[in-house]
């Protein structure tokens, strides 16, 4: 499919989904929210997919909502746009809202950021399972700042990555937040120097896709946003569950197989 607003590829078991506006910091559009669904169940879809980096081209990720859409923005629009069909009728309504369908996505996601991130763009930052960022990076929640309230869902995510003392901070000011505050408080796992950003995701990346069991990826990662819904007891028994399927599933066997063989693993995903 030829997308108008992102680049989408797929190399070494990895798909990377490039939000494509450098000339306006990558802001915000109907049109890429359409690309970048697309581009999400594609590559959830696609077998030979094992990772998906999530990041933009030029030197921001997302520096949020096009201004020049918002200007003419009509209420009915958006409520138009939070009527899309859920992404995996499978999951929880919790992740089947407009933007809060990655973490229903059974591979992982990661965030390459490289460059302002604001608004829109922070919240689709913390949906995704992981973000790697450049030393250079900006963050800001912006909304408050533009008289809006804390939306998509970020009321909900933030304070689950930075704690709520951190989050309400961060959603009432609207301050910019350096990239150092951001690894300090958890907002992103790790930091590079920009030109040292991309070999160090992709280097992650591959090893998940190499040396990582995919079944096993899917059921630790459905786990960890299905617990927050769930008891102790709740999950141990989900947990106890789970691992009598992986006991009798073939990247288990492949798993022991290439540790006592001292090989690099076959893994199929079953």
């Amino acid at each position: 499919m030829n997308y108008e607003h992102i680049l989408y590829e797929v190399a070494e078991k990895i798909a990377t989904i490039t939000l494509n506006r450098p000339d306006r910091m990558n802001a915000w559009t109907p049109v890429m929210e359409s690309d970048v669904r697309h581009a999400m169940q594609t590559a959830a879809a696609d077998d030979n997919v094992r990772v998906i980096v999530l990041t933009g081209a030029g030197r921001a990720f997302c520096a949020g909502a096009d201004m020049d859409a918002l200007k003419g923005l009509d209420p009915d629009d958006i409520r138009r746009a939070t009527s899309l069909p859920p992404f995996d009728m499978n999951r929880g309504p919790d992740w089947q809202t407009r933007y809060g369908y990655y973490p229903s996505i059974a591979k992982p996601i990661i965030a390459m950021i490289n460059g302002a991130t604001a608004g829109i763009g922070l919240v689709h930052a913390l949906y995704c399972d992981l973000r790697f960022a450049a030393d250079n990076t900006v963050f800001t929640t912006a909304f408050a700042r533009r008289g809006l309230i804390a939306e998509h869902g970020i009321s909900w995510m933030l304070p689950r990555i930075v704690g709520h003392a951190n989050a309400l901070d961060l959603l009432l000011s609207a301050r910019r937040v350096s990239s150092e505050e951001a690894l300090r408080i958890g907002l992103v796992n790790r930091l590079c120097s920009p030109d040292q950003l991309r070999e160090q995701t992709y280097a992650y990346a591959r090893d998940l896709a190499d040396f990582v069991s995919p079944s096993a990826m899917a059921v630790i990662k459905r786990q960890l946003y299905d617990v927050p819904f769930q008891t102790l007891a709740e999950a141990t028994i989900d947990a106890n569950r789970e691992m009598l399927i992986a006991l009798r599933g073939s990247d288990f066997r492949e798993g022991v197989a290439s540790f006592m063989e001292k090989r690099p693993p076959r893994f199929t995903g079953k």
